[in-house]
Formats: structure tokens, sequence, C-alpha cells
């Protein structure tokens, strides 16, 4: 079996999410936006898939980068090829990142788990079937009935817990919000919440890199008051200094790192320096599914958690793989968006979940997305 073809289809589907001036996600009008499905074929005729953001493997990448490696190759060679990826990335300018280099991956494993019919998260370990999911909120608005208030926050929490959510995560306020970033409201959206859906319900916050070492400080030491289950990036990354300074200082866990760049190399610096309790990686800021999985079998050799960041079939799959990881993040949420909204280029979504709150591991073949292709073909605007 060797790798023939390297294809990227850029088509038109319909979304209600709008980003503001710092790229925060929203509820907006429903409009049409550009997507990617990036596919890898084999002389056999086996394909594997992979969706993302055009911007990412726009041509020039496809062309310099990609096909370059991956022609010719066996693509069960996923370690060998995705080394040979990512020292290019050294000579790419920043162009070639480690989410382009994660979707190339992804598509490599969902063409393994096609090829062998088997799930990927069955393929990469194994570990069960089903997994715990918390709601992970939108950052807060200043839409009216929406996630405008502590209270607002409090309605919505409730709502959560009745379809089933056993733990929920909050993003609070950031700007362009007129009065972010404030820890007070921070700290009051935590406590409406707590209030809310009672002392069993498992509550944490995104604190999204904001904030100040007192700041941060204060924060944690309200969310320990209130039995939140863990503290997450509330200051910039790029000082593992001043992570370590915030561990010592606070008895509820800190959860990091989520977007430094430097893929498993870096949470392992996070770890020697103690800079966190619990590992933090996605399959897509540390450039694919293995290398999430070496961070997470990092953490174990540690004794520590890596709960993995981000919803979507890949993330699941190292969910499902792995025994160091309590909850899958099911989000953004939002109370004027419906999760379960099926999107147009697919027939079903990937994590449904049940009336407990768990999120059964997908059993189709690959990664387990139900991939619309009639409607991809009808909508697509370009190929390369």
């Amino acid at each position: 079996m060797r790798i023939t073809g390297v294809h990227v289809e850029v088509f038109s589907t319909p979304s209600r999410r709008a980003q503001d001036s710092a790229g925060h996600a929203h509820p907006g009008d429903e409009v049409m936006i550009k997507m990617a499905l990036l596919r890898i074929g084999c002389d056999d005729g086996s394909e594997g898939y992979a969706f993302g953001p055009p911007e990412l493997i726009r041509p020039h990448i496809i062309e310099s980068f990609v096909r370059k490696v991956l022609i010719g190759r066996d693509p069960m060679d996923r370690e060998s090829i995705w080394q040979d990826l990512a020292h290019w990335q050294r000579g790419s300018a920043g162009q070639f990142t480690d989410r382009a280099l994660a979707l190339v991956e992804q598509a490599l494993w969902d063409l393994a788990g096609r090829t062998l019919k088997l799930p990927v998260h069955k393929l990469i370990g194994g570990y069960r079937d089903k997994v715990p999911a918390y709601g992970s909120t939108m950052c807060g608005d200043d839409l009216p009935g929406g996630l405008s208030t502590p209270d607002e926050y409090a309605q919505f929490a409730e709502k959560l817990v009745q379809r089933g959510y056993k733990a929920i995560k909050l993003h609070t306020w950031m700007p362009p919000i007129s009065f972010a970033p404030n820890p007070q409201m921070d700290i009051q959206a935590c406590a409406a919440v707590r209030e809310a859906v009672g002392p069993d319900i498992a509550l944490m916050l995104d604190g999204y890199h904001w904030y100040s070492r007192m700041d941060a400080l204060t924060i944690g030491k309200a969310l320990q008051k209130l039995n939140f289950a863990w503290f997450e990036e509330p200051m910039m990354e790029d000082s593992a200094e001043s992570y370590a300074w915030l561990a010592a200082n606070l008895d509820i866990p800190v959860l990091g790192p989520e977007s430094i760049a430097g893929k498993f190399h870096s949470r392992a610096s996070w770890v020697t320096q103690k800079s966190c309790d619990i590992l933090r990686a996605g399959v897509a800021g540390v450039g694919g599914i293995g290398p999430c999985l070496k961070v997470a079998h990092l953490a174990e050799s540690f004794g520590m958690d890596c709960e993995v960041h981000g919803n979507g079939a890949a993330n699941l799959a190292v969910v499902g793989a792995i025994s160091n990881c309590r909850w899958y993040e099911r989000g953004l949420l939002h109370p004027f968006l419906d999760y379960e909204e099926i999107p147009a280029h697919l027939n079903s979504i990937v994590d449904p979940m049940d009336a407990d709150g768990f999120v059964h591991l997908p059993d189709r073949p690959g990664l387990g997305e139900d991939i619309n292709f009639a409607y991809i073909e009808a909508n697509t605007l370009s190929r390369h």
C-alpha cells in the first residue's frame, strides 16, 4: 500500500458561530463559512479524511511540504512520516503549523482505521467505550438571555445539569467585553453556578490567560472555597515559572499548558518545573494524535492526569485510549445554540451524549466521523 494522492476540497457550510474582534466564539446569525476536507488516498483505493480550516492547508502548504513527504510512502508508517513533516516545519517560516501537521496525521490515522475496519481509539489503546463529558461554555457576552451576567451563567448551568452533564467548565468574560477582564465578575459567576448546581457537580474555570499573578491567586483561592475541580490558563503560558508559583500557592489543581507551542517537549518542561498539577494537551495543539498520546503517557509516568483539550473526533479517540483522563470536553456551549444539531457536512455528530452524561466512543472505522460526501461534493468551492 502506497500513498498516491493528497487533495483538499474547500466547501461552504452553514454556521451560527461568530467571532468577536479578539477571536472568541459567540452565537450569531446563520452565515455560510468555508471548511476544508483533507483526503489522503492510496494505490489500493483506500482513503483517510480530516476536516480543518482552509487557511491551514492552503495549496502552497500541500504542495511544498505535505506531498513532498507523503507521496510514495506506506501510510502505516505514521511516526516516520510525522517526524519527517516535523523536520520540514523548521524551514517553513511558520507556514506549516502544528495544527496543519495534526490534520495530516489525523487523516493517516483515519485511513488506517478505515483500512483495518477498526475505530482509531481501539488502534491506539482501547481503554474505554464511554466517557463522562463536561459542558464547556462559550465566553461571556453582552447578549440578554445569553451569558451576560452571573445569574445567566447559573440558569444555563441548571439546564446543562438537566441535560445530563455531571461537570461544567466556565469560560467567563474576555475583552472586547467592556468590563473584562474582571476577577470579581469571574468569581461571582463561579459562585452563582456553584449555588445553582449544588455540591455534586464538578466545576472548572478557564481563566483564558488575561490575569496577573496576584489576580490569578485571588481567583484561585475563591475557587478553592467553591470546591472547583481545576483552574485553567489564568495567565499567559509563556512563563512556566509563573505557573509554578501559582501551583505552589494554591490547593486547587492548576491545569496546563493549553496553547503554548513545543508539542510534547514543552509539556515535559511543565512537568519537571512543577508548573501544573494536571497536564493539558489537544490533538491540534501538539501536532497530532500520536504526540497527544506521548503527552498523556508522559503525565501517566509522573502519576498525573492529562485532560484533553477540545471536542471532536480526534480528541475523543485519544480520550478513549488513555486511562489518566477523567473527562471529555463537549462544547463550546451557549443558551442560543444547539450542540446536538448535525452540521450539514455530516450525517450525525461524532459525540452524542446519553441522559447520564456519557459520550460513547464511535464504533465506525477510522475516526468515526459520519461524513456527508454528497453535501460536500454539491458545495465544493475549490480543489487543490
